[in-house]
């Protein structure tokens, strides 16, 4: 079947390479899915009145008013808790950002992927300025 051993060899040698790649990116892929789920972003309004956390979605999971916030109208401290909930998913984009170039490398086709997809479920509008929509 293989007109020589040293064909054979090769064939093996890329085999194996590719197999070490494969279990390489799985591990790579593991450890980065466990820094995102411990992941949270946090922002406070311009006059720290307001604190949001935001688990690894995105999802509000911690709001935190100041008694000073009873001094605004209610339209007042709604608009500033939907700016500082956006200022803790922009922290959270951030950190993913990080995580992942780190764990996968910045040049890395699966890395950019992720980046975007997170940058579109988090900060709509906000993606490269060639992104098509």
């Amino acid at each position: 079947m293989w007109a020589d051993e040293a064909a054979l060899d090769a064939a093996a040698r890329r085999l194996d390479g590719w197999e070490s790649s494969f279990t390489d990116r799985a591990d790579r892929a593991k450890h980065l899915a466990a820094q995102v789920q411990a992941l949270t972003g946090t922002a406070r309004s311009p006059d720290r009145t307001i604190e949001v956390t935001v688990d690894p979605t995105g999802l509000l999971i911690d709001l935190r008013l100041d008694e000073q916030t009873r001094q605004y109208t209610a339209a007042h401290t709604a608009r500033q808790i939907l700016a500082t909930t956006h200022a803790a998913r922009t922290d959270l984009l951030r950190q993913l950002t990080e995580a992942t170039t780190r764990v996968l490398g910045a040049d890395d086709p699966t890395a950019q992927a992720i980046i975007e997809s997170h940058r579109q479920r988090l900060a709509p509008g906000q993606g490269p300025p060639d992104a098509h929509r």
